[in-house]
């Protein structure tokens, strides 16, 4: 594990760029911007509602599909979707008795989209 440490670079000097450092701190969005997008990510964090995510990329489903698909308890999915739904990353419609959920917009498709091309640049 050191030597993991031991391999990244560092500047071997004590000068600033401070035309640099100037330029990326006026475009540094808002601390609580910042911190929001953190919260989000830490959404993605999870397996299972990645998994849920990429169902509903493929198709608009209710609980009780999403529970089969993956194999799971419909409290367990619908405790994902509750985390999901207050991060803003789906919708649910009611159609009778059924709850249909859905991606809320393409933004989250986009996001999905850009994070599997990325791991599959390796």
């Amino acid at each position: 594990m050191t030597e993991k440490f031991n391999s990244i670079e560092r500047c071997d000097c004590n000068v600033i760029h401070e035309d640099i450092v100037n330029q990326v701190r006026d475009k540094m969005p808002q601390e609580e911007s910042l911190y929001d997008l953190a919260e989000l990510f830490k959404v993605f964090g999870d397996s299972t509602r990645i998994r849920i995510l990429w169902a509903l990329h493929e198709a608009e489903m209710c609980v009780c599909d999403i529970a089969v698909l993956l194999n799971m308890t419909q409290s367990a999915i619908s405790h994902q979707l509750r985390v999901l739904k207050q991060a803003n990353l789906v919708k649910n419609r009611k159609e009778g008795k059924v709850v249909c959920y859905s991606l809320v917009d393409d933004h989250v498709r986009e996001i999905f989209d850009q994070g599997l091309i990325h791991i599959n640049e390796k």
